[in-house]
């Protein structure tokens, strides 16, 4: 059953499968045809995601185990209704002592069936960086102990960390000396620190807890899917979102072989599995149509329509801003290339090493090369390659054209970067990721395999995780698939980006908040208008900045900028003010510790995050702060209407461009969350379900307005093509408007965008003379949103 609109659930011990069953009559009613759950599979006690799976044969106890799962599913599809599951392909959590795989490998060493597992080098002993000091610090002061549990021996460290002991060693284990009994283990314990240059394992990005599987093998791949499998093929789940599909070996030959094997599943009910996955797309990079997907997970329909609401004459203004308030660049570019270096240097450098040496040893069975390439030559290539790498990754070497493009672009982009007379070393390295060049093949894979494993979470965390913390023109153009290096996507630009949609992926998924934003939509719509009102903005930080001055000595320009505009983005309701200033020093001990500038995880400065701190609970509701708080009452009055506008507009459009909406759990009412956990915060349901049927809250009559249309006509919205309407007189760039087309149906779009500017001093939108062309005649914009930003209806042909 192909979906018509997904409602994503965070499953974890307090909300378990019980409470979304509970639910579905509410989601029903609003017009959703598929839960989207959050992973299933069992996860570490506690968790509260899922992506740490420490077993993904079996589905969560915690959440109420399989029984629970399929009472969920049955009762979903009574409702005409089907579930779709998150699946984590890439890692499984290895902390804890609860991963039976790990535990396996830990004792058995290379000759453990599941060594293959996961992504090791056993040139030398499997590496655990666990312990707070040197080895030999740690035993000094008694904190590495052995108990029994079980009947077997174990090694536990901090009495926290168990850790299995080889079978051989078992008898004589606490008779022998903790050195030599720690000596003849297949691994190593060490210092957390020495992770990032010693790890000889592949992990998630920089977590030490999450350890990469090697889903390309087929015995690995069959073993880690088969639950998935079986659940398609008895009819409880109708598809599957693929988390960071990037970090495997061979994404593209990974997704055929999912579409492969769920398309030989034979379904009764003649459903082909709906696939996304979870991608990250480059401003200029194409989503590959040979995948075997429906698309992406959505992050690049945030991206566009969040730009798309941004108005473009807040460009300069803002940079400007931002430059003369920090001290720092107003060019991301140049801010992500710092990251980039910061990051690699800093987190990376063994897996640098480890690609460095693949790359070495392609090159000694090439010998043609012989003599004019050194390994330091392909360290700096490497090195300065990844620092400027334009998208997560290619796909090679049997690489697509589009990787033609975007070796290109990085060879463009890494050329001034380069010691004079080492071009050609760049493009030997890209030849290589082409599939092209000397060497042996079976190293040429892997290469160019540590090369795509090592840029994608560069990329990630220099960018989404760092720059994004450091440069801040507007936060609302800072998230996660974001192009911050643009404020704003013209209206032409939109529509072709939806016209694409309709041709190659009108299936792909659609959200506009999710478990990994950094700020809820209703912030960044917020925080967009900003970009219509530059001056005025100007005129407002200036102001607040004289009046904080006193306040906020110590804290750094930058902070106070970024400090300041989260303020404004997530300022509550009166009524929902209660724990405010704690949500917003969570937010800023994450900012300043993913900066990685004044503060970070491994060194926290809690001094100055203590500043940072008082600074904000001042402005939140200290006297001191009253100056600020009246300055920000009058902003929000002002800014209040185009803000709602924006929010509006951003729902109408998941709703009404080609693609499968998907709305995150809570965010039919106003969403004004920042990054995670808040952003998986409990959820009010009690108050949705009264609100929907009593009166129901303004996103929400949109959405279930929108979805009853899409309920009644679904191949308008699954099939319809999509017709960009012309647009003329005085607002003509302040409007979008579209039609979806499909068997005589015609769904008409017009939704008022960047209104700011439009309004009166009485906060009326002043049309004049704008007006929409469509085959019907013109349509005055006056009359059509005189009441609102938005306005639709769908006729037959020829009315």
């Amino acid at each position: 059953m192909t979906p018509r609109a997904t409602y994503r659930f965070q499953f974890h011990k307090d909300f378990p499968f019980a409470r979304a069953e509970a639910l579905l009559p509410y989601l029903d009613r609003l017009g959703i045809s598929h839960v989207y759950a959050s992973p299933i599979t069992t996860a570490p006690a506690g968790s509260m995601h899922g992506y740490d799976v420490i077993d993904p044969t079996r589905v969560n106890p915690e959440l109420g185990g399989e029984e629970a799962f399929r009472s969920l599913a049955k009762a979903a599809r009574a409702r005409g209704m089907g579930t779709i599951i998150d699946i984590v392909p890439n890692h499984m959590g290895v902390a804890g002592g609860g991963n039976r795989w790990w535990n396996d490998v830990l004792t058995h060493g290379q000759a453990s069936r599941f060594a293959r597992f996961f992504d090791i080098d056993w040139s030398r002993k499997l590496v655990l960086p666990i312990l707070g000091d040197s080895l030999r610090k740690v035993l000094a002061e008694g904190q590495i102990t052995i108990e029994r549990r079980d009947g077997r021996a174990e090694i536990v460290a901090y009495g926290e960390h168990r850790l299995p002991i080889r079978d051989d060693d078992q008898e004589e284990a606490e008779a022998l000396d903790l050195d030599t009994l720690l000596d003849r283990q297949h691994y190593r314990l060490a210092s957390w620190r020495v992770s990032n240059d010693e790890l000889n394992w592949r992990r998630f990005f920089t977590i030490n807890d999450l350890a990469g599987l090697r889903v390309e093998d087929d015995e690995v791949f069959e073993e880690t899917h088969a639950l998935y499998f079986r659940l398609y093929a008895e009819g409880l789940i109708d598809g599957v979102r693929i988390d960071h599909v990037d970090g495997l070996t061979d994404p593209i030959d990974y997704c055929r072989k999912l579409r492969g094997r769920f398309d030989a599943i034979h379904r009764s009910d003649g459903n082909r599995a709906y696939i996304v996955v979870e991608k990250i797309l480059a401003a200029t990079e194409p989503m590959g149509d040979d995948w075997g997907v429906d698309g992406t997970s959505g992050y690049d329909f945030m991206e566009e329509i969040s730009a798309l609401l941004h108005a473009p004459e807040g460009t300069q203004p803002l940079a400007d801003l931002w430059a003369q308030l920090s001290g720092r660049s107003d060019q991301f570019a140049s801010e992500e290339l710092q990251a980039r270096q910061d990051l690699l240097a800093w987190q990376f450098a063994g897996q640098l090493d480890q690609c460095v040496a693949a790359f070495a040893s392609l090159l000694a069975s090439a010998p043609e090369l012989e003599g004019s390439i050194t390994t330091p030559m392909l360290r700096r290539a490497i090195e300065r390659l990844l620092w400027v790498f334009p998208v997560y990754r290619t796909y090679g070497p049997d690489a697509p054209p589009s990787d033609a493009v975007i070796r290109q672009m990085a060879r463009e982009r890494v050329e001034p970067l380069l010691p004079p007379g080492e071009a050609f070393v760049i493009d030997q390295i890209l030849g290589w990721l082409a599939g092209t060049g000397s060497g042996d093949r079976e190293r040429l894979h892997e290469a160019v395999r540590r090369f795509q494993q090592l840029s994608a979470p560069i990329a990630a965390k220099a960018v989404e995780d760092t720059a994004f913390y450091r440069h801040a023109i507007l936060l609302s153009r800072n998230d996660v698939g974001f192009d911050a290096g643009r404020l704003s996507l013209s209206i032409a630009g939109f529509h072709d980006r939806m016209k694409d949609r309709a041709e190659r992926f009108p299936l792909a998924m659609l959200t506009t908040a999710t478990h990994d934003h950094k700020r809820g939509e209703d912030v960044r719509a917020r925080l967009a208008v900003l970009s219509a009102m530059p001056e005025a903005w100007r005129r407002q930080v200036e102001a607040w900045r004289t009046q904080t001055q006193a306040i906020a000595e110590g804290v750094d320009p930058a902070d106070w900028y970024m400090l300041i505009q989260t303020l404004v983005g997530a300022w509550p309701d009166p009524d929902e003010r209660g724990d405010f200033a704690e949500r917003i020093a969570a937010w800023q001990e994450k900012a300043l510790r993913e900066a990685k500038l004044r503060s970070s995880w491994e060194a926290p400065d809690t001094e100055y995050e203590g500043r940072c701190n008082r600074l904000a609970k001042l402005l939140i509701d200290d006297e001191k702060g009253a100056p600020f708080r009246e300055g920000m009452a009058a902003l929000l009055h002002h800014i209040g209407p185009s803000a709602e506008a924006n929010s509006l507009v951003q729902v109408a459009l998941r709703y009404t461009v080609p693609g499968i909406p998907d709305c995150y759990q809570g965010t039919e009412f106003v969403d004004r969350s920042l990054v995670d956990p808040d952003n998986r915060r409990p959820v009010d349901y009690p108050a949705r379900e009264a609100a929907l049927a009593e009166n129901p809250a303004p996103k929400q009559t949109l959405i279930a307005d929108l979805l009853g249309l899409r309920r009644r006509h679904p191949d308008l919205f699954t099939h319809g093509s999509y017709h960009p309407l012309a647009v003329t007189g005085h607002g003509r760039d302040r409007v979008i408007a579209f039609e979806r087309r499909h068997s005589g149906n015609i769904l008409t779009c017009v939704f008022g965008l960047r209104l700011e500017p439009l309004r009166d001093k009485h906060g009326a939108v002043d049309w004049r003379d704008t007006t929409v062309v469509s085959e019907g005649g013109a349509l005055r914009l006056d009359h059509l949103l005189a009441a609102g930003p938005l306005w639709y209806g769908l006729f037959a042909d020829g009315e």
